[in-house]
């Protein structure tokens, strides 16, 4: 899954955070699949950047999740999210 090892966007070139999203969510692949009358496979397929995404669909996703379309899909890797909200790259306790 690229969301976890960010080296490799697969063969769609595009960076995506729907794993975790879902994760955060409750999600399973099926459900978010039933809300995108895709199939559950496409969700895998988009989750390990085997796939790329209509622009209907990304819309489609940004909408499910309250997201802008950049905060779910990008070109480049994501940022850690420990980076972007504590401004730190290390895990762990914050000081």
């Amino acid at each position: 899954m690229n969301n976890a090892n960010q080296k490799d966007p697969g063969g769609s070139g595009l960076y995506n955070r729907i794993a975790v999203l879902r994760a955060e969510r409750g999600i399973s692949r099926q459900q978010l699949a039933g809300a995108m009358e895709v199939n559950y496979q496409t969700i895998g397929f988009l989750e390990r950047g085997d796939y790329s995404p209509s622009l209907k669909l990304a819309l489609a996703l940004g909408e499910y999740f309250g997201l802008p379309v950049e905060a779910i899909f990008s070109k480049r890797p994501f940022q850690p999210l420990s980076e972007q909200v504590y401004g730190t790259g290390q895990s762990g306790a914050m000081s």
